[in-house]
């Protein structure tokens, strides 16, 4: 497909997916939320893609959330008008949200702020480079700041998200503080961040991906459910995944383990 808003590549089982708008931030317009939607459901449907690598084009952020610009433009607008028919315009962006289970390495650098939380928050692996930091304007313009904080739940304790959400643009997450309070699990070089992202994402790419997209589904549903609830559907999730007499590994494949380490 050609891509307007986005650089997709695809090699060895891992698509590495660009946000591709420098000159705007690379923040989302109407045409983007149409093309991650597309090619969430892509990546769901194609057994060849094992994992996702989502980055930034070079500059100065990741993504400042939603192009303001481009909303006031004719046809920019990303709401609609009728609020019984409007949802949350975000709500396409993200590979959860699209039910697309192949696990998702986020690598960040450079300023991720407000909507840019719609893809961290559903990030299975989020690193992020040594200039990068977080935060949430909403407040500092007049608006209620609701569905990013609240998925950033699920990632950071309670006390670091109202803190973000309620300073608003006067306050930014640094780096070593996103690797403090668990929003990262690594920090490294800006320039050896996309190649870390990429190795990741090999690494999962490499393990049979029935077990993997079952990982991924089983984790993220549970964030829905009671503790039994999800308990009862993991083990399901088991069964289906796992058949008996169905042989997903080669054994050789466990020597040589690998560190986890904070870089």
């Amino acid at each position: 497909m050609q891509w307007e808003t986005i650089l997709v590549e695809q090699a060895d089982h891992v698509a590495t997916v660009t946000i591709n708008r420098p000159s705007a931030m690379n923040s989302f317009d109407k045409a983007m939320i149409a093309e991650f939607a597309t090619l969430w459901r892509i990546f769901a449907e194609d057994d060849a893609v094992h994992a996702v690598v989502l980055r930034a084009a070079p500059g100065r952020a990741f993504s400042t959330g939603i192009d303001v610009k481009a909303v006031v433009q004719p046809g920019g607008a990303i709401l609609h008008d009728n609020v019984w028919t409007a949802e949350d315009p975000g709500g396409a962006l993200g590979p959860k949200s699209s039910r697309c289970w192949k696990p998702v390495v986020c690598a960040v650098h450079g300023m991720a702020a407000g909507g840019a939380f719609y893809w961290l928050n559903e990030a299975d692996i989020l690193i992020c480079s040594e200039d990068a930091s977080f935060f949430d304007p909403h407040v500092t313009y007049g608006l209620t700041a609701a569905l990013e904080p609240i998925g950033a739940t699920y990632r950071m304790p309670l006390g670091d998200v109202l803190r973000m959400a309620l300073l608003g643009n006067d306050e930014r997450i640094s780096a070593a503080t996103a690797l403090r309070v668990g929003l990262v699990t690594e920090v490294l070089p800006l320039d050896a961040l996309w190649a870390r992202a990429d190795e990741l994402a090999r690494i999962i790419a490499a393990k049979p991906p029935a077990a993997i997209q079952g990982t991924v589904r089983a984790i993220w549903e549970s964030l829905d459910l009671t503790r039994s609830t999800a308990l009862k559907l993991g083990y399901r999730y088991c069964q289906v995944g796992n058949p008996v007499g169905e042989v997903q590994f080669d054994p050789a494949t466990l020597a040589g383990g690998r560190r986890y380490t904070t870089r």
